[in-house]
């Protein structure tokens, strides 16, 4: 996986992990978290498998735009690994 990644921008019906206000931002990969159950499954009682949990560094001036307060903190949030493509992606 790309050290630079998007979140992707869809918007699929039913149990959704990924926060909306991070769909479609662009982060770096802090760190690899390891493989967890897929929650998305999980929560309708199918068979969920493992996805890969991943720690993705955003800055504040990318998540809320260029006139934030401070547009150089960052906040982490953790995504998994088939909502991020790389960031270079259309």
């Amino acid at each position: 996986m790309a050290d630079h990644v998007r979140v992707k921008s869809h918007w699929p019906p039913g149990h959704i992990r990924t926060p909306a206000y991070l769909r479609g931002k662009r982060g770096v990969i802090e760190r690899g978290l390891g493989p967890t159950g897929n929650p998305e499954k999980l929560a309708y009682g199918l068979p969920g498998g493992t996805v890969d949990l991943v720690r993705v560094r955003f800055t504040m001036a990318e998540v809320w735009g260029p006139d934030t307060a401070h547009p150089a903190d960052t906040i982490d949030a953790e995504i998994f690994a088939h909502w991020l493509e790389p960031a270079d992606a259309p």
